[in-house]
Formats: structure tokens, C-alpha cells, sequence
């Protein structure tokens, strides 16, 4: 069987298709019928997004005339750029014919090429595998392969509506704390007054929460990142809603994010973050409580939020529960290190 790789056109339909259903196939077969995947039309808007943050590639596989798998490579152009970030997906009943390790070893060579000297990337499994997911297929794909679980990430869900009386307590017993601080939120793209002190959390969000064995390094902040990144919110029909925590002094002292797929209709959790000044006043929770009502009061369609927290965030993972989220899902953020 001689397996073909080809990089796809992100702008020729059938192509796209294609390689999403092989990516949705594969993962709702791991994951279960009704796990969240990104959709058909936000993945076509990411590969068709000309990124000045990050160069994206897509590739088909097949067996002659058969598509028995996809694949991506996606290749940080400002900020770590000695790492590259790759996904597989071979649909079941392609799989133990060696198509997923070909696809992994022509990643591999491709990302050499372009001077990246660490490989990373993610597979979900369901949460009652455990933390190390033994007997998940990405998981054992991965260890065949020499790839490590630098980091144990859960998955948790909140079903919407919460109940406002437990806002309310919540909120009653952290105001003490949080007395000197404004809350600031919106719906849409970073307000200018605070769009430099957001991009400076944001960029510190990956490293200032647990990282574990991740061979990141800290990005720098860049307001025109965040702009790219809310016109391709715009291209796939998602909407962000923000909220930060300003000093007298008018600084972001913490921020938070959630964003809606117009597609799926759910809404997911990105960055949370207090910057290390003004830790201990419970600011993390007062961002996450505020973006929870704006939530719920604009968009009461939405049925759940879904988020991820770092095994090892027992801090984090507090406040979820306290929130009433439950556990979905784990997923393992993998790495090997080239050469």
C-alpha cells in the first residue's frame, strides 16, 4: 500500500469537505457521537485566513482513489517558532495500515525542513480512561511513536442556565476582595482603552498557567495578533464576549474570554488570567462571574459552556465546580523534541 500525501487548495470546497469529514469522523469515533468538534465552516475560515501569526497547512491521504485520513501542520511565524504543531486523523476503518504513522513521519519532515525542533500536539479521550488515557487510540498512537504527555488537560462542562442565586452568593463572598478594581466587559472586539493590557495577558496566558513538561517559551504581546484574531472570529460566525479587572491606574490587571460558535451553538472558555501584581483578591473568579451573567443575559440560547483546565490547576478547577461544571472529557497535550 503506498499511501499518497497531498496539501490541499483551502479555497477548493471539495477539498475542505473532505478533509474535514476524515477529521470529524475520526474524532467523534474516539470521543462519542456528540462531542464538540470545530465545524466544517469555521475550519474552512481558519485554513482560508491569510495569518501573519501563523501559517497553516492541510493535507489529504489516500489509498488510490480512496481519502483514508487527514492531516495539518500549523507553524508559528512570531513566537516559538521552533516548535510545530501537527494533527492526524484516520477514521477507523482505515486504521492498523500504517496510514497515520506515514502521515506522522512526512509531518515531521516538513515541520525539519522549516527549522522546528519540537513537535507538538493533542488527542482527547474519554474521561473515565483516566489521566493517562491508556487504551485511547491517540493516546497508544502516540506512545508507539515516542511522543510524551507533557500536559494533562480536563475537559469540563456548565450547563446553562446557572441558577442565579449561586452567582449571587458566589459574587457576595468574593466583593470584599475585589473593592478597588472596575470590571469591564463587552461583547465583540477588545475596547482600544484596554486592548494592549489584554494582549499582555493573553500573551502570558500559556506560560503563566501550568505548562508542565510544554517546551514553550513566553510570547511576546501584540495588539495586531489579537485583531487578527477577531477577524477570523467574524469569518466563522463566532462571537467573543470579554471582561477585564482595571486598576485605579486604568491597567488590566486580569482578563477572561468566552466564545460562541454560531455553528454549534455552545459556548467555549479561552484564556483566564491575573497577572501576578494583583493576585489574592480573587480577580479570577470575579471576570469569570461577570463573562458568565453577560453570557447568559445576550445569549440565552446557548446551552453549555465548555472549557479546559490543566490537571494540576486545582485552583481552577475549584472554581468550576463551585460554578457547576462536571467533567467531560481529558485531553493529552503530546511532544517530542526532533533530532
Amino acid at each position: 500500500m503506498t499511501i499518497e500525501i497531498t496539501r490541499i487548495d483551502p479555497f477548493d470546497a471539495d477539498a475542505v469537505d473532505a478533509w474535514w469529514d476524515a477529521y470529524a469522523t475520526a474524532e467523534r469515533a474516539d470521543r462519542g457521537k456528540d462531542t464538540p468538534v470545530w465545524t466544517r465552516e469555521e475550519s474552512r475560515s481558519e485554513l482560508q485566513q491569510e495569518s501573519q501569526v501563523v501559517e497553516r497547512r492541510a493535507f489529504l491521504l489516500r489509498d488510490g482513489e480512496v481519502i483514508v485520513g487527514s492531516a495539518s501542520l500549523a507553524l508559528p511565524r512570531k513566537d516559538n517558532t521552533h516548535i510545530a504543531h501537527l494533527a492526524i486523523d484516520v477514521p477507523p476503518a482505515h486504521r492498523r495500515r500504517g496510514i497515520g504513522s506515514a502521515a506522522l513521519a512526512f509531518l515531521e519532515h516538513e515541520a525539519t525542513i522549516d527549522g522546528r525542533t519540537t513537535m507538538q500536539g493533542s488527542t482527547s479521550w474519554r474521561y473515565e480512561l483516566g489521566a493517562d488515557g491508556a487504551g485511547a487510540p491517540g493516546r497508544e498512537f502516540a506512545r508507539r511513536h515516542a511522543y510524551a504527555l507533557a500536559l494533562g488537560d480536563v475537559q469540563n462542562r456548565l450547563t446553562l442556565p446557572v441558577d442565579s442565586a449561586l452567582l449571587d452568593r458566589i459574587e457576595a463572598d468574593i466583593v470584599a476582595r475585589t473593592g478597588g478594581y472596575e470590571l469591564r466587559s463587552w461583547i465583540g472586539p477588545v475596547p482600544d482603552a484596554v486592548v494592549e493590557g489584554w494582549a499582555i495577558l493573553d500573551a502570558s496566558v500559556e506560560t503563566e498557567a501550568p505548562s508542565g513538561d510544554l517546551d514553550i517559551e513566553p510570547a511576546k504581546p501584540d495588539v495586531a495578533a489579537i485583531r487578527e484574531q477577531e477577524e477570523l472570529l467574524d469569518q466563522q460566525n463566532r462571537t467573543s464576549i470579554g471582561t477585564v479587572a482595571v486598576t485605579p491606574e486604568g491597567e488590566a490587571a486580569a482578563y477572561t474570554q468566552l466564545v460562541i460558535s454560531g455553528d454549534d451553538g455552545n459556548a467555549y472558555q479561552w484564556g483566564t488570567l491575573v497577572r501576578t501584581a494583583d493576585r489574592g483578591h480573587r480577580l479570577g473568579s470575579a471576570v469569570k462571574l461577570a463573562n458568565l451573567r453577560l453570557l447568559m443575559h445576550e445569549a440565552p440560547h446557548v446551552p453549555a459552556v465548555y472549557t479546559y483546565n490543566a490537571e494540576s490547576n486545582a485552583h481552577m478547577l475549584a472554581v468550576n465546580t463551585l460554578l457547576g461544571f462536571v467533567p467531560t472529557e481529558r485531553m493529552g497535550e503530546l511532544q517530542k523534541r526532533l533530532g
